[in-house]
């Protein structure tokens, strides 16, 4: 053990661990702790021990974590920190680690001599994540000594006591989830490798090793599991952010060679930061606030979107670039390809909710301006080529900002969302209340009157899209607006799109993509998703987009009609009903005439007889009658609809990036990689 870390293990103590309060509400209410008790509650249970271990690592004194899945649903987290101090708390009286496991708001971080610097509430997650366990066990390395605890549903079920001697430090927490608790106890792997190469990225120096060790029967229920196949990873970056800009633009074209960063400690706030520009026409930014992920943004991001934009106005400015009569670029001009992370590491950061979604503290934002604006304005200057290829984007970003502007008045002129200028081949509903009203996105025109004479008139309308519409990624907003079917979709969402987007204008509380059951339809289906999740984010974070799932087969028996609506349903009617393969005759319902159905069912239905089980398969909407359309697919009394959430926004950035972006070579790729896990694809 290096001398600095033993006078730091001895100095860190029992007078360091503060109690504010106790336990007692956090399995009454765990969601206002953990987010939910569905699968990201779940997770969020072992971000909460992990960040203990990064806060080990942020003050110094751990370069190595180890995240083992078990079996049973078990999880081990092991660093090789300081360890939990043992010795006895000064106020209650019992040893110091079983304060902090069974106390909320113990920890080091609300005293003196702890943590500088720490992902919150340090004492909160560890207590929670006890209450909230069937059973948890703290082995804790230090003092020359293996000392032990173990709990109950959050309580001590007996001293803290040495084990046997060691030469090392540091904290083992190993814990199993409450199933009365969570909705689920199945931990996803891609999951949990991608938050760890996360983590790694923003500590730079610290190895991380994941291992799953779940039994071949967990391990095949989980799905995740086969984007990362092998059962052990290890994450180590010495470029830190720099190297994750590079990872998250690895599928991108970027505009200059050099990835700008910078890192500087002002007023004890601790700044990093990294960017560069690609071809893209949105922006990939990634604040982070003592390594927790701040998704609503808050002062850092305030700081550095003004810096950005100041500078490189100053800089254009300086170069003659911009002319004395060109207006200034604006935020959204210099943000149009941008990837970016911030990290900022504070002593008390104030955070809105348990979930840290948003850093409030004021200190922050004029310490990113300074450090960022001054920084970055140096790497403009001595790197002339890379400044050339970041104005360059943003002067055409201008431009087409400019271009956009004008189509936008063109098409969404004052009054357009009134009712009266409507896209004509919208089938509106009478109500004109929003809460009430819901719009289905349908394929084609014989879809469109299938839904339009099936609906209720009252509550929902209809808009029929023909054909495949444009594919935003590839498109900036001028071009959007100057097509058909996306600016029929616009005019009839009335929210406007771009800078003059408002959620509040939106006509329809619920909107619904209903295409077919079809590769096309699948392809119409992710087109629209690109556009929802580029131009219009807010329609999905606020729950207002869903998609319609149709049925994919019908099977009548007499007067009885049963609709199944994924396939694998149909093996379980098979396995049911005991039905063979040999017995079984799907066809498509375009191809089975009435005459034909009707016959199929009379020899059925005579004694003793063996024949082939009648089966419709639909692909297309338009197959089926209005009341069948109504009946399967928008009664709010039977239907089934698929919410449109976004748990990952970086993750799924990314996934347009390879689907519906330019480079066709990592499309190769993800379809080779997940060709194999893809069910009953109609081609």
């Amino acid at each position: 053990m290096s001398a600095k870390k033993q006078q730091a293990t001895s100095e860190y103590s029992a007078k360091n661990i503060s109690v504010l309060e106790g336990l007692e509400a956090v399995r009454k209410r765990p969601g206002m702790y953990i987010g939910s008790t569905g699968a990201q509650g779940l997770h969020h249970m072992i971000w909460e021990v992990v960040d203990n271990s990064f806060d080990e690592a942020m003050a110094g004194f751990c370069n190595e974590i180890t995240i083992r899945i078990l079996p049973d649903h078990w999880v081990e987290v092991i660093d090789n920190g300081r360890g939990i101090p043992v010795d006895i708390h000064p106020k209650k009286k019992v040893s110091a680690l079983q304060v902090v496991m069974t106390t909320l708001h113990a920890g080091g971080k609300f005293g003196d001599g702890g943590y500088k610097v720490s992902g919150g509430l340090h004492g909160v997650g560890v207590s929670v994540v006890n209450a909230l366990s069937t059973d948890v066990r703290a082995e804790v390395h230090r003092d020359g000594k293996i000392w032990v605890q173990d709990y109950n549903y959050g309580k001590a079920k007996n001293k803290v006591h040495a084990t046997g001697k060691t030469t090392r430090t540091g904290t083992t927490i190993s814990f199993k989830a409450d199933p009365k608790i969570f909705e689920t106890l199945d931990f996803s792997w891609k999951t949990i490798i991608d938050h760890l190469r996360q983590q790694a990225y923003l500590n730079k120096g610290v190895k991380i090793i994941t291992v799953d060790e779940r039994s071949p029967a967990e391990r095949e229920k989980d799905k995740t599991a086969n984007a990362f196949p092998n059962s052990y990873y290890q994450f180590y970056f010495e470029g830190g952010i720099a190297s994750y800009v590079k990872y998250i633009n690895r599928n991108r074209e970027p505009k200059h060679e050099n990835v700008f960063y910078v890192e500087k400690t002002m007023d004890d706030v601790f700044v990093e930061l990294a960017l560069q520009y690609t071809d893209d026409y949105t922006e990939s930014l990634h604040p982070f606030a003592n390594n927790i992920i701040n998704p609503d943004g808050g002062m850092h991001v305030a700081g550095f979107r003004g810096a950005l934009t100041r500078t490189l106005n100053n800089y254009a400015r300086k170069k003659n670039i911009l002319k004395e009569k060109d207006p200034n670029l604006s935020g959204d001009d210099v943000r149009e390809g941008l990837t970016a992370i911030i990290s900022v590491k504070v002593k008390d950061p104030q955070f809105e909710g348990q979930t840290k979604s948003k850093l409030g503290n004021p200190e922050v934002k004029p310490a990113v301006e300074t450090i960022f604006g001054d920084a970055f304005m140096i790497f403009l200057e001595e790197n002339p080529r890379d400044a050339e290829g970041i104005i360059g984007k943003c002067v055409l970003a201008a431009k087409a900002r400019q271009a956009a502007r004008i189509a936008r008045d063109a098409v969404l002129r004052k009054g357009a969302l009134e009712g009266f200028t409507l896209p004509g081949k919208l089938a509106d509903c009478s109500s004109r209340s929003a809460d009430l009203s819901e719009l289905f996105i349908v394929e084609g025109d014989s879809a469109g009157g299938s839904a339009k004479q099936g609906r209720n008139r009252e509550t929902q309308a209809i808009l029929p899209l023909r054909g495949k519409v444009l594919n935003v990624e590839r498109a900036r907003l001028d071009k959007i607006l100057t097509n058909n079917e996306l600016k029929s979709l616009i005019i009839a969402l009335g929210t406007n799109i771009g800078e003059q987007f408002d959620i509040t204008k939106l006509r329809y509380n619920k909107i619904v993509i209903m295409t077919d059951a079809d590769v096309d339809g699948a392809h119409i289906r992710t087109l629209l998703l690109t556009l929802f999740f580029r131009y219009l984010p807010l329609i999905i974070t606020e729950g207002h987009l869903f998609i319609a799932q149709p049925p994919l087969y019908s099977i009548k028996k007499g007067k009885e009609m049963t609709w199944l609506f994924v396939h694998d349903e149909l093996e379980e009617y098979k396995k049911k009903h005991g039905i063979s393969d040999a017995e079984l005759e799907v066809k498509d319902a375009e191809e089975s005439t009435a005459e034909e159905v009707a016959a199929e069912e009379e020899k059925a239905a005579a004694p003793g007889a063996k024949t082939k089980l009648n089966i419709q398969r639909y692909k297309g909407l338009g197959e089926m009658n209005p009341e069948q359309l109504w009946e399967t697919t928008m009664n709010p009394q039977t239907r089934m609809m698929k919410k449109v959430a976004i748990e990952d926004a970086e993750k799924a950035s990314e996934i347009f990036d390879i689907l519906m972006g330019s480079e066709v070579a990592p499309r190769k790729k993800f379809i080779q990689t997940h060709a194999k896990n893809v069910k009953n694809l109609d081609i």
